[in-house]
């Protein structure tokens, strides 16, 4: 069974537990020092017998279990999953209790020197998640403004075909990149790199970050780039803005907004979605293909105290990596 595929009910848990010394040695620890009652220790073993299950599979190998093996990712991908089966928050932040305690316990024994639980934090209570949009619907939504370009009748203008070609390479951006409306429309041609498959954007705060691109967003950038050169001669300069209006000026946020509202409607999805709305589709499947949660953050530029206190840089090879193996459309 797939991870993400788990429910409240069917959530694993290995059956050998009692037979793993560290397991045993922390019951025995809750029970003499804590004081704890016997529904407690019941809880908390079943918590690390859940946990041992979502690492290392349900029948896999044997106590006693290689505890310091499992990473932060694993951490956070436990939490993560059991969120998912429709626990509520304090259910959550009761397992990450549990668990957090087993691996200070350990910590402090001598055994391990650091928990993979350290410094996470429980989930927000009643935290509704932003709105987004399924793959199937960002396929329909980044194939209109395509389907129109193949539909075009043969007397369709030269600027007629690079506003297609440019809305085509504008949705696929902001799909590829995360990034914010603002910060693509801000884009010069100095600050992409096809070649490498990347962009230099200018997130809050005047901080910069690349954001990767993927092979179809790559495409379309190109197409759209030559076709602007037949248009406006001088617009590949370094200086000059990569997303143009009809005049060959430098496309505007609101503009992206009542573009995105067309397609929405040609891809028979509600107008009212926004641009933002694929930088939470960006996030949520990246981290539903397995995706670190570190490196989604870094990807989408957040910057906040909340999760810089458990924030790492990453190499950009593994930026990289991550990207082209998780990003529905990053090759």
């Amino acid at each position: 069974m797939n991870r993400n595929q788990h429910t409240l009910e069917t959530l694993p848990a290995r059956a050998d537990l009692a037979d793993d010394p560290a397991a045993e040695r922390f019951a025995r620890a809750l029970r003499a020092a804590r004081n704890a009652s016997p529904l407690t220790v019941t809880s908390y073993l079943r918590d690390l017998a859940q946990f041992a299950a979502f690492v290392w599979g349900e029948e896999d190998g044997g106590p006693p279990f290689r505890w310091g093996e499992a990473t932060r990712s694993d951490a956070q991908a436990f939490l993560l999953a059991y969120a998912r089966t429709g626990a509520r928050p304090t259910s959550t932040a009761r397992k990450l209790a549990a668990l957090r305690a087993f691996y200070r316990f350990l910590v402090v024994e001598g055994a391990l020197p650091a928990s993979p639980f350290a410094g996470l934090r429980p989930p927000k209570r009643d935290r509704a998640l932003p709105a987004t949009l399924t793959e199937a619907e960002v396929t329909r939504l980044l194939n209109a403004p395509a389907a129109a370009l193949r539909d075009a009748p043969p007397t369709l203008t030269a600027t007629d075909r690079y506003l297609l070609l440019r809305d085509c390479a504008l949705l696929e951006t902001l799909y590829s990149t995360g990034a914010r409306v603002a910060e693509v429309a801000a884009l010069t041609n100095a600050r992409l790199d096809l070649a490498q498959g990347q962009c230099l954007v200018r997130g809050k705060g005047a901080k910069e970050r690349v954001c990767l691109l993927g092979e179809p967003a790559c495409l379309a950038l190109a197409a759209m780039r030559a076709q602007a050169r037949l248009l406006w001669p001088g617009t590949d300069m370094p200086e000059r803005a990569l997303f143009l209006n009809v005049s060959g000026g430098p496309l505007t946020t609101r503009s992206i907004e009542r573009g995105m509202k067309r397609w929405l409607a040609a891809a028979g999805l509600s107008p009212d979605l926004s641009p933002h709305k694929l930088r939470h589709a960006f996030a949520t499947h990246l981290l539903a293909h397995g995706a670190d949660l570190r490196v989604v953050q870094e990807l989408l530029g957040h910057a906040s105290p909340a999760t810089t206190q458990i924030y790492t840089h990453l190499a950009p090879e593994r930026l990289a990596a991550t990207y082209r193996d998780a990003h529905p459309r990053g090759s």
